[in-house]
């Protein structure tokens, strides 16, 4: 898809989205389709989006009902093409590949027809497609799989070939005469003949080299045998040679011949090649779709993200490949309906930098005309821009510190990111001192919002999760995490904020009980002075999950009229479908070609009575009078 505006390249090199590139690329069928899926990129363009994903969509549907495109056979003969457009003469190996990549054109434009009502999309994608397996047919007749030229591909090459086996068989003959001779026999090393390039020869003792007359062609590596033509055979040797120079002119000829063909067809072919690379994209973005349980993301332009049950796709794939399986747990992630600004909290373990990286990947994923890995009805917007900071990345090239590298990563975001943005912070204000960190964090947080861009942070900083609480654009967000297993689930509360549960895990650790007591002393304490923010972020969860029932309740809402439409849809054009059969019912005329149902086979209409509602058909050897509801016009 082309795109005006380039996403930023150190960001989909953060979120890896090379590695979906290449995991796409695996399920195409050609190198066509690998070559495009390598090249993919984020579109920004809403409509061009849809656009696609529809055509990924309608793949899915056709690949479940056995509909598969017919890509064997597609090769990347564009630069041959252009040889042949000006007047070169082809080799047999390139027009083979030619000869079948003209076949999958004949073999898409007949699955075409295949495709039905819900295929409309694609079957206009690959509507200009044209039937050039003709020309194939041409080839293959000439040259069979082996690229061998055959002997039918002209009358003058089949009557050379035809003299060159006469010939040969004279030689045949005459060495046979030559080793049945007892006195040769005598001299020779062994009773055999060999073949020195296109010269039979005998092995001769050198002591006995006058006894017979012929051209020495080559000598033992001890030198003690002679390999010699025969002078009765050296002028059958010439004749052959003439006759095998005139088998490469007309092999030339062919080639030439055949070369211009593959030109008369050169456009409509190079045209058909683009079309044919990308259907096959289309089928292995479903392809990748239906192995992974992906769906299709609603694309909006009003910067609402909705992602439900997400799954980090190259987490999936190591979970797919690990032994035994395993699971991926999904994440519920929002932005951007009553906030723009996720502070997501909770311990360094808790897996909020996946929480960031699957966002930002499913948004490149989704902007990129892919089905993503959540669930039906996941919305996502058209980012034009999306920046990340993640990970403890050094810049050696400065010779900055890690704090110093991040701060001057976050000044380039700043400068970049507009309203059309999504931003990913990871671990913010972390790597210098609390205090000033949180301050820092803060100050980053507001220019953000200043912004209004689309962000999601990560911090650990106590300060920093109260933010939320003095800002009405802000929301926090927690990932949950198991006490007793020491393990993170990676489920994501929106509306609240995480602990970062070092006092439980320091007891699971057998830190001494007295220690503890005094470490909870302390919480209760600090938790004392502020009573007012524990009521404040209780109202705030109350809230978010009177928010998250009623989009859920919007969503069903929506999912339930879309297929009441498509319902209502279907039915208006079986409506309009019978009464299209109907009118081209009444223009029945004698030998119209129609097809009836009770056979179903092809017939002839002899005569038609509309007073009586029926046809007198041809059908085989017989007529048949038939009703006209069974009969069927040619095209219905």
């Amino acid at each position: 898809m082309d795109s005006t505006v380039e996403m930023d390249a150190h960001t989909l090199e953060l979120l890896e989205f090379d590695k979906v590139r290449e995991l796409l690329a695996s399920y195409a069928a050609s190198s066509l389709g690998k070559e495009l899926a390598r090249r993919l990129e984020p579109d920004i363009d809403a409509e061009r989006i849809r656009a696609e994903l529809v055509l990924v969509s309608e793949m899915v549907d056709a690949l479940g009902a056995g509909l598969a495109p017919p890509l064997g056979g597609l090769h990347d003969v564009r630069l041959v093409l252009r040889r042949a457009a000006i007047g070169a003469q082809l080799t047999v190996e390139q027009l083979l590949e030619v000869a079948e990549t003209l076949t999958c054109t004949g073999n898409i434009y007949r699955y075409r027809m295949k495709l039905g009502d819900r295929h409309q999309h694609l079957i206009d994608q690959i509507a200009a497609v044209e039937d050039l397996g003709v020309v194939a047919k041409t080839i293959s007749g000439c040259i069979d799989s082996r690229g061998h030229v055959l002997d039918m591909a002209s009358c003058e090459l089949a009557q050379i070939r035809q003299k060159l086996a006469e010939v040969e068989e004279r030689v045949q003959n005459q060495i046979r005469r030559l080793l049945r001779d007892p006195e040769l026999r005598k001299i020779l090393r062994y009773p055999n003949a060999t073949v020195s390039g296109d010269h039979y020869v005998l092995p001769v003792a050198v002591n006995h080299r006058h006894k017979l007359q012929g051209v020495v062609h080559r000598t033992s590596s001890s030198g003690e045998t002679l390999f010699i033509e025969p002078a009765s055979i050296a002028s059958l040797s010439a004749e052959r040679a003439v006759l095998k120079s005139e088998e490469d002119r007309e092999i030339g000829r062919i080639l030439r011949r055949l070369s211009g063909e593959v030109a008369r067809v050169a456009r409509p072919l190079t045209f058909a090649i683009d079309l044919l690379a990308r259907l096959d994209l289309i089928t292995a973005k479903a392809r990748l779709s239906r192995e992974y349980d992906m769906h299709a993301p609603e694309i909006n332009t009003t910067g609402q993200l909705w992602l439900r049950q997400a799954r980090h796709p190259l987490l999936l794939q190591l979970a797919r490949q690990a032994y035994p399986p395993r699971t991926v747990v999904p994440v519920d992630i929002r932005l951007g309906f009553d906030f723009h600004l996720l502070i997501i909290t909770g311990p360094n373990t808790g897996g909020k930098t996946v929480c960031l990286k699957t966002a930002g990947l499913l948004a490149l994923m989704a902007q990129a005309g892919m089905h993503i890995p959540a669930g039906p009805g996941s919305n996502v917007p058209v980012f034009h821009h999306i920046f990340a900071d993640i990970g403890d990345e050094q810049s050696l090239e400065q010779s900055l510190s890690t704090f110093s590298a991040h701060v001057s990563r976050i000044a380039y975001i700043l400068r970049e990111a507009d309203d059309r943005s999504l931003v990913l912070l990871d671990e913010l204000g972390a790597g210098t001192d609390p205090t000033e960190g949180t301050a820092l964090g803060r100050a980053i947080l507001d220019e953000l919002d200043r912004i209004g861009c689309r962000a999601m942070v990560t911090t650990h900083l106590g300060d920093l999760k109260t933010y939320a609480f003095h800002n009405p654009h802000a929301e926090n967000a927690a990932v949950e995490f198991d006490a007793e297993t020491l393990q993170p689930t990676y489920r994501l509360h929106i509306g609240q904020f995480g602990m970062s549960n070092a006092l439980r895990i320091a007891r699971r650790l057998k830190l001494p009980r007295e220690l503890l007591r005094r470490a909870h002393r302390y919480v209760r304490r600090r938790q004392r002075r502020a009573p007012e923010m524990v009521q404040l972020q209780r109202l705030r969860e109350e809230a978010e999950k009177a928010r998250e029932q009623a989009l859920q309740a919007q969503h069903e809402a929506e999912r339930q009229r879309q297929e009441w439409q498509q319902k209502a849809d279907q039915l208006e054009r079986e409506k309009e479908a019978a009464a299209a059969l109907r009118a081209a019912r009444l223009k029945l005329q004698p030998n119209d070609v129609v097809r009836v149902a009770r056979f179903d086979k092809p017939g002839r209409i002899v005569r038609v009575d509309f007073k009586r509602n029926s046809a007198l058909v041809s059908v085989g050897l017989g007529q048949w009078e038939v009703p006209l509801e069974e009969i069927f016009p040619d095209g219905h």
